[in-house]
Parts: C-alpha cells; structure tokens; sequence
C-alpha cells in the first residue's frame, strides 16, 4: 500500500499537526517530509498540489491542507 505524504515546514503549527496526523494514521503508513530542512522536496510537494504547510498528500493524491502554518512561497523564501 502506498504512503500518504505528510509535508511541513518544521514551524510549531506544522510540528504540532504531525503529530496529530502519525497518532490518527500511524507512523507506518504516512511519510513525514520537513521541506525546511529538505528543501529538495519542494518541487514534489507543489507537483502535488501543496500551496501551503502542513499538508497531506493522500495516497490517491488528494491534497488536504491541515490548519496554515506557511505559504509554499514564505517556504521558499
């Protein structure tokens, strides 16, 4: 089965909804993606439709923006 991805900037809000998202869904099946500190997956993450973090990117590639910690464009600088 595939992963849902689970993609934040590292921020309180976003570290905050991990948490929330490993606990409900389980730490197997969602990967956890810190685009702050591994900015070469921001290009992934817009490609699936992330315009802001924390998102959740569904395994059928529903993209569900979880609460607003930061713009793509504020992540990018």
């Amino acid at each position: 089965m595939k992963k849902s991805i689970f993609y934040h900037a590292g921020c309180p809000v976003c570290v905050s909804a991990e948490h929330d998202i490993v606990n409900l869904v389980g730490s197997k099946n969602v990967e956890v993606v810190n685009i702050g500190e591994n900015r070469s997956r921001i290009p992934e993450a817009e490609k699936a439709g992330v315009k802001s973090v924390p998102a959740l990117v569904t395994p059928n590639g529903n993209t569900l923006h979880i609460n607003f910690g930061a713009s793509m464009v504020d992540v990018k600088g």
